[in-house]
């Protein structure tokens, strides 16, 4: 193809328009805002209702902590939640975490939980880039030679 059908321009043309001309400045874009971390270590939701449950599984697959569940049988299993698959039921929708002293992968049905509390510490609460210059601006305003900073033991 040759031609306006193949997307050529007549540069001469008064309506041309420079492929160019609809490209966006980076440097004028508006700087989006990042994620806000909720403050979910501690907290234990209302599971009132199917879409409570919905939301508080939701939030606690993208916890960066241990969770403890309870079925609805009374028995309790604390881990790292890293994986839920969404069905049109309860019965129908899985989580799937690494239990806390095991290595294997257990599959919980959402309809087998009765209670969900997000029990272990959050591993990267306060390790933002702003939490990091100022720590860096601490030490060195203390004046320490040393301005390398070292991350936390994680238990």
């Amino acid at each position: 193809m040759t031609g306006k059908e193949g997307g050529h321009i007549d540069h001469a043309s008064a309506e041309a328009i420079p492929p160019h001309a609809n490209v966006v400045n980076p440097d004028a874009l508006e700087v989006a805002p990042g994620t806000a971390h909720e403050r979910l270590e501690g907290w234990i939701p209302e599971l009132a209702s199917e879409e409570e449950l919905r939301v508080a599984l939701e939030k606690a697959f993208d916890y960066r902590g241990d969770v403890t569940i309870t079925r609805k049988d009374g028995s309790k299993i604390e881990g790292y939640l890293f994986d839920r698959r969404t069905g049109a039921s309860l019965k129908e929708s899985v989580v799937r975490l690494y239990p806390k002293n095991s290595n294997e992968k257990i599959s919980i049905s959402y309809a087998e939980i009765g209670a969900l509390a997000f029990s272990g510490r959050d591993t990267a609460a306060g390790k933002s880039w702003e939490a990091w210059m100022k720590k860096y601006g601490e030490k060195k305003a203390a004046g320490e030679k040393d301005l390398s900073l070292h991350p936390e033991p994680l238990e």
